[in-house]
């Protein structure tokens, strides 16, 4: 089945659409509609509205992880669309925290998000199948705090601050005619370990593209460049990055992956 992928929120603009620090794609497969985040603000339903894209027809949302810059437009989405359920992770909660030098701030969710639209959001506890062909993989148990210390980023526990394992992020996976589609907006864990868990989940089915940010804007060379080894072992024919991956690294991949990989900007439009 065809697969065409609208670029609504990117920190890249276009003449006429703006842009900020956030993503959401908005997913056309066969006659289904699936939103991926909605950035950081209301900014999405204005930006796919000038694209011709009315929120209001999406069937689907999901939720790639519980940080601001993906889920703040929540609220507004439940506002313009009457139907669509919004699948999060089991482990999603208003206790994601950044921290710089040794200033913590609040990061999440909307705090009363979970509460405020519990008729309206689905949370997933394994790898799941929403509609035919698209699926949910959420990371394996136990997380990777280590790369959550990395990045200095935290959450909020009974015990107190914890560096962030990611368990609450998740993988979109759609079945397109070339192969399987990995969507995951931030990558935090790495796109190697995302990899592995796609093949994991579906053992016998090819894996054509990764679409998503890959939170390099901060990292050294070598972790970017062994990003694109990951890639380049993976065998995967399409990347498209954008959001935390930013332009250094951006350009750092594209000297690796060449035409493999292209680069969101909101706006940008992809077919499958």
């Amino acid at each position: 089945m065809r697969t065409k992928i609208t670029v609504g929120i990117d920190n890249i603009a276009s003449p006429g659409l703006k842009g900020e620090w956030g993503l959401s794609l908005l997913i056309e497969y066969g006659d289904k509609k699936l939103l991926l985040d909605t950035g950081g603000s209301e900014l999405f339903i204005s930006n796919y509205k000038k694209l011709g894209l009315d929120v209001a027809d999406v069937d689907y949302g999901v939720l790639s992880h519980a940080h601001c810059d993906h889920a703040n437009g929540i609220p507004a989405f439940f506002e313009h669309n009457n139907k669509a359920k919004f699948y999060v992770s089991e482990n999603t909660a208003p206790d994601c925290y950044g921290k710089i030098l040794f200033v913590r701030f609040y990061s999440g969710i909307p705090k009363t998000m979970m509460s405020d639209y519990k008729d309206r959001i689905v949370k997933i506890s394994g790898v799941s199948e929403i509609a035919d062909g698209v699926y949910i993989v959420p990371h394996r148990a136990g997380g990777y705090p280590e790369l959550g210390k990395k990045a200095h980023m935290l959450r909020k526990t009974s015990e107190g601050f914890k560096p962030d394992g990611f368990c609450h992020e998740q993988s979109l996976v759609i079945d397109s005619d070339k192969g399987l589609l990995i969507f995951n907006s931030c990558s935090h864990s790495g796109p190697e370990i995302i990899i592995s868990e796609v093949r994991e989940a579906f053992p016998d089915k090819e894996i054509y593209g990764y679409l998503g940010g890959l939170h390099l804007w901060d990292r050294p060379e070598s972790d970017i460049r062994e990003a694109a080894r990951a890639f380049n072992e993976s065998g995967i024919e399409y990347i498209a990055t954008g959001h935390c991956t930013k332009n250094r690294a951006y350009n750092i991949l594209k000297e690796e992956l060449g035409d493999r990989i292209e680069q969101f900007r909101t706006g940008l439009k992809i077919e499958v």
